[in-house]
Parts: structure tokens; C-alpha cells; sequence
């Protein structure tokens, strides 16, 4: 998978490839940068712990901006997994059961068996799933 692809993914991604190139990658890169900036200063944990407000440093706010992207797009496809539309992403902005809903609908359920109006599942080529792909309408 190159770094386009990361960014940019198309179709559908099961729940292991999107646990493998997505989540853990994002959750590793945000421990690292965290510890770089406590090992600079740029942080105070002691502070973020007592009042609950968090102080980010520069690098978890640059990992945090270079990750968003990929994030979205993989929560996208996984979504896509589920025949669920994109526009489901909305609900992380429903204060605390949205984040949740989210990370259980890309992180814990099952894609849909058959090919869908995303594409086939991963890693079944279209041809045997006898089941016809969704062809978009085309735009005149």
C-alpha cells in the first residue's frame, strides 16, 4: 500500500485491515509524538491529568493533522464495508456516544458478506462473487 492509497482509499476494507494500517498505526504515532513533546516540554501531563484540559504540544497537533485525513478515509471504506454511507462519519459529533458508535461500526462489525454498492468484499475478486457490482449512474 503506498502513502496515496493511505490517504486516498477506495471501495471497502475489513475490520483487520483497518485495525492493521489504520488504528494502531494512528494510536502508535500519537503515543510517540505525545512522548517527544513531554520529552521536550512542550507538554505538562501533570497539568492535562489535574484539570482535565488538554495541552497538546506541536507534535501530537502535527501528527493529529497528518492523520486526520488517512482517519477519515479509512473509517470511510470501513463504513462502505457495512453498505453504510460516508455521511455517517456525522455522528462523532454527537457528544460522547458518537465517538463510541463509530469505533464499534469500524472496529467491531462484521462487513457485509456479498458484494454491495461499494464493491466486493476484500480480497474477493469481483468475478466470484456472483453477485453483480453496483455501477454508478452516469452523470450527463
Amino acid at each position: 500500500m503506498s502513502i496515496w492509497e493511505w490517504y486516498v482509499r477506495r471501495g471497502r476494507i475489513d475490520r483487520r485491515t483497518w485495525w492493521l494500517q489504520y488504528a494502531l498505526p494512528v494510536a502508535a504515532l500519537s503515543v510517540l509524538a505525545l512522548f517527544a513533546d513531554l520529552a521536550l516540554g512542550n507538554t505538562d501531563l501533570q497539568r492535562m491529568l489535574e484539570t482535565g484540559v488538554p495541552d497538546y504540544g506541536p507534535f501530537v497537533q502535527a501528527v493529529g493533522l497528518l492523520t486526520l485525513p488517512a482517519s477519515i478515509s479509512g473509517a470511510v471504506t470501513r463504513l462502505h464495508d457495512r453498505g453504510l454511507p460516508a455521511w455517517l462519519m456525522l455522528i462523532v459529533f454527537v457528544p460522547l456516544f458518537g465517538q463510541l458508535a463509530l469505533l464499534g461500526l469500524t472496529g467491531f462489525v462484521r462487513g457485509d458478506a456479498g458484494a454491495n454498492r461499494y464493491g466486493p468484499p476484500t480480497g474477493v475478486p469481483p468475478a466470484t462473487t456472483g453477485e453483480p457490482l453496483y455501477v454508478p449512474p452516469t452523470w450527463h
